[in-house]
């Protein structure tokens, strides 16, 4: 399965980024923690054009903290300044400001010597479908403004939202690229909700988990659903089947004669994943 998502509202987000850029002090790349690298628009460094940028690392909660301390390590070392955080409980929201100003704290100083009071920094936030901009839009202007929901593709037009005097943010429709070169980048956004699942095979997407998991959180996924027996050979795509088909008899995916309704079990492993739990569980680790 080849998964691609490209709506024409998309390619309209972009070009409105292009139009408003002139406006923009400073960035904010908002990114999935469980997969950093995976949630990263390519077109966003070409669009941005070196401007000062704030790389978050929302959802991590749901991720792997010694991975997640890798991811920071990874991105600071490629000149980008990265903080992780939780949008829907607001851990570490309130740095956000701070780190911010510190990017465009020589334009402040400048507009200090000059006796200007300074206007407020002008923000854009950027980031693929669901990766939560609009819960932490919310977090951030302390009330609901931002449409959210648990599904790729509500935001749909621009707008800008004050965040107290000082900072004021730009919101644009989560917006992917034309084509995955790499299809496990694919796999992995399917595997957290970046991708409609009405465009997806469930079914190849909990293959991807399963072995995944064996391969690297073996013990969470033998708690989490009581199997016992993991296969040495993931390549095996019959050995991965028959872990799918273990936990849907474990968790009663059962149809007429006795068989294993492998996509019921496909949705209960995605759904345990997505909400985390498994455990803090990363899919991807720095390269």
């Amino acid at each position: 399965m080849t998964i691609q998502w490209f709506p024409g509202h998309m390619t309209k987000a972009r070009r409105q980024i292009e139009d408003k850029l002139k406006l923009i002090d400073v960035v904010i790349e908002l990114l999935d923690a469980r997969v950093p690298l995976s949630s990263r628009n390519p077109m966003v460094d070409e669009i941005l054009k070196g401007k000062p940028r704030l790389v978050l690392l929302n959802k991590t909660d749901l991720a792997d903290p010694q991975v997640t301390a890798q991811w920071v390590k990874y991105f600071a070392e490629q000149g980008l300044p990265a903080l992780p955080i939780d949008a829907a409980t607001g851990t570490a929201t309130k740095e956000i400001l701070p780190r911010v100003k510190q990017l465009w704290a020589d334009k402040i100083e400048r507009q200090l010597s000059k006796g200007i009071n300074p206007r407020a920094v002008r923000a854009l936030i950027v980031g693929i479908p669901n990766v939560g901009k609009s819960t932490l839009i919310n977090q951030l202007a302390g009330k609901k403004i931002a449409a959210t929901g648990d599904k790729p593709g509500v935001t749909k037009g621009q707008q800008w939202i004050k965040v107290g005097t000082e900072m004021d943010l730009l919101d644009t429709p989560g917006i992917l690229w034309p084509k995955f070169e790499d299809q496990l980048v694919g796999q992995r956004l399917a595997a957290t909700g970046a991708i409609k699942e009405e465009l997806l095979h469930l079914d190849e997407i909990a293959l991807f988990v399963v072995r995944y998991m064996v391969e690297h959180y073996g013990a969470a996924l033998q708690e989490r659903f009581g199997v016992t027996d993991l296969p040495e050979d993931m390549e095996n795509v019959h050995e991965v089947v028959k872990v799918m088909e273990a936990i849907g008899r474990k968790r009663g995916a059962i149809v007429s004669g006795g068989k294993v309704d492998l996509d019921k079990a496909s949705l209960i492993i995605i759904r345990d994943l997505r909400a985390g739990k498994m455990g803090r569980i990363s899919l991807e680790k720095p390269q």
